[in-house]
């Protein structure tokens, strides 16, 4: 019995290591993916997506479908002066629906406008993230404003 607890337990904190393996590249593909947004980078922005009509971006109440029409929205809106997203990632939460599918859910601060008076507007972002070949991809983002 004590040999069978012994080896349910190993599983478990092997699970939770391999988890927090997996949560620290989302971060981190994540801190890429914000990266490649404060450059204005259409090109690099669009590598983080996955390629399927089924890729999904909610913004301002509406769905857009596919990546090549989250890319055009994406593109309106750096044609502002200053476009930021300044993650918090300190406050996300990473959570594993299954071994190749992961949500995060953060806030951030959105720096938008002209460069004397831009606005910092407040979201939470949930990002559905799977797992394609080496890489893990952004398969829908869902935008809400944060309501204090």
């Amino acid at each position: 019995m004590k040999t069978i607890l012994a080896a349910i337990l190993s599983l478990g904190l092997s699970a939770g290591a391999a988890f927090a393996g997996t949560a620290d590249e989302i971060r981190a593909t994540y801190l890429r993916f914000a990266e490649a947004q404060n450059a204005h980078d259409p090109a690099r922005i669009g590598t983080f997506f996955t390629d399927s009509p089924d890729f999904l971006w909610v913004s301002d109440g509406k769905s857009f479908w596919g990546r090549e029409a989250v890319l055009a929205r994406m593109g309106n809106f750096q044609k502002s002066a200053v476009w930021r997203v300044e993650p918090d990632l300190a406050a996300s939460t990473v959570v594993e629906l299954d071994a190749t599918t992961v949500l995060l859910h953060m806030p951030l601060t959105l720096m938008i406008g002209s460069t004397e008076a831009p606005d910092r507007l407040r979201f939470l972002v949930s990002i559905l993230f799977v797992h394609q070949a080496a890489d893990w991809q952004i398969a829908a983002l869902l935008t809400t404003t944060e309501k204090p």
